[in-house]
């Protein structure tokens, strides 16, 4: 196992049990006491940190890339094409889906919303962002709607 495929592993892992604690027990005193803070995100973010301090060759090209408007795409695809690309977005996306799920968790809460509601935004925040967010704003009210 290198770098990458650790760095792989431990984004997956890192929010795990945040994610967990919001989906199964999205109203107990423990899960709002780990999502205060700023943890539950933290680690793909210092992952992808590190991820990109290991090569850090492919965000200057990337950088250069960005200069040429016409070259934007193609840099991504050399830097995405790579191992270290890939790693590190796998944690930049994570990092965004389980900050994107916290919002949608927190929301639930306040509007009131059926635990069957809450799940599925807390399920499909993580698995597929997008779909979570739509499924989430198609079926959140407020309480007094």
């Amino acid at each position: 196992m290198d770098l990458y495929d650790l760095a792989f592993f431990l984004t997956t892992i890192w929010v795990g049990p945040f994610w967990f604690a919001m989906l199964v027990y999205p109203e107990h005193e423990r899960t709002q006491m780990i999502m205060q803070g700023p943890w539950f995100f933290i680690g793909p973010i210092l992952i992808w940190w590190l991820v990109m301090a290991s090569d850090p060759d492919g965000l200057v090209e990337l950088a250069g890339d960005f200069i040429d408007p016409l070259n934007i795409m193609e840099g991504l695809v050399g830097v995405l094409g790579t191992r270290a690309g890939a790693a590190a977005a796998w944690a930049h996306m994570v990092a965004g889906d389980i900050f994107i799920t916290r919002w949608m968790w927190r929301r639930c809460l306040e509007r009131g919303s059926e635990r069957w509601v809450s799940a599925v935004s807390v399920f499909f925040g993580v698995m597929l962002m997008p779909v979570g967010v739509a499924l989430h704003l198609a079926l959140v009210r407020d309480s007094t709607d």
